[in-house]
């Protein structure tokens, strides 16, 4: 085709012209689905999952204001949303400490905690995901070794309701600064020197000797009251029985054998040698 000349239909077709009402359809439906195509490429949306939070990042800037769940439009190709969590988590540390009288103290704490989900946007923007070990552990580590200062090894141990309580105090307090919420701590395990463990073990079995001394020491004492006092009692009644002996009981006593020994004999007089017969004396 020359340049100033019209398009020729007629030419380029076989000549006729194309009819355009057939093919409008066509191009109706390929224009709706590159439409339909570019909107899942660009996905103009964003999905916030139970239990998260949605920072929207916008060009690399943090947008004030986090995102509940559900929908939410965003601006393709411009902007992103992070999901935080803010459900309950668990972070456990470990921490190694001095004690009031210089004992080494190897613990280890657990700590349930979950983000502010009001103020995610601000965790993202200055600490990002991995708030855990950046924040948490160090804070744990340093409130741990405080506390741990106040209190003798012994006391750590005698004590731990209280060093429980002061560790999960001061813990909400520095955590709370960094817009995490603390819901509550444990102690898993208090861990000493082996010289120390040694030590505890001896004071204990003394402890022990000492108790079992002191209650057979108390067995005897009962015992021994007990063994008094039944010589007492017999001695008293033996006292008693001589005081109520009299001649006139005495015979009572006799005539009463006497009387038992006639109901007894069956008649036949006992079979002896030489020339006395024993005779039965029947009080008259």
């Amino acid at each position: 085709m020359e340049q100033g000349k019209p398009f020729d239909f007629e030419a380029q077709f076989g000549g006729k012209k194309p009819d355009f009402k057939k093919v409008a359809p066509f191009f109706k439906k390929l224009w709706i689905i590159g439409l339909l195509v570019l909107l899942f490429i660009a996905r103009p949306w964003a999905i916030v999952d139970p239990g998260y939070r949605g920072v929207k990042v916008r060009l690399g800037s943090v947008q004030p204001g986090p995102l509940d769940e559900g929908i939410h439009a965003i601006i393709p190709f411009m902007e992103t949303v992070v999901q935080m969590e803010v459900r309950i988590n668990k972070e456990e540390s470990s921490a190694s400490a001095a004690s009031k009288d210089l004992q080494t103290v190897s613990s280890k704490v657990t700590v349930n905690y979950h983000p502010d989900p009001a103020a995610v946007d601000q965790l993202f923007q200055k600490v990002g995901l991995s708030y855990g070990p950046r924040i948490i552990a160090p804070a744990v580590q340093e409130v741990v070794k405080a506390i741990s200062a106040q209190y003798t090894a012994e006391e750590l141990i005698t004590k731990r309701p209280m060093v429980k309580d002061m560790i999960r105090e001061q813990l909400t307090t520095r955590l709370a600064t960094h817009n995490i919420i603390v819901d509550d701590i444990s102690i898993t395990d208090f861990d000493f020197s082996k010289s120390f463990n040694d030590a505890i073990e001896a004071k204990q079995v003394a402890e022990q000797n000492v108790q079992k001394a002191q209650r057979d020491l108390q067995r005897i004492e009962v015992e021994a009251k007990q063994k008094i006092a039944q010589a007492g009692a017999e001695a008293s009644a033996l006292r008693l029985q001589r005081q109520e002996i009299s001649p006139d009981l005495l015979k009572l006593r006799e005539i009463e054998n006497q009387k038992l020994a006639i109901e007894k004999w069956n008649g036949v007089l006992p079979q002896v040698t030489g020339e006395s017969t024993p005779l039965i004396n029947i009080a008259r």
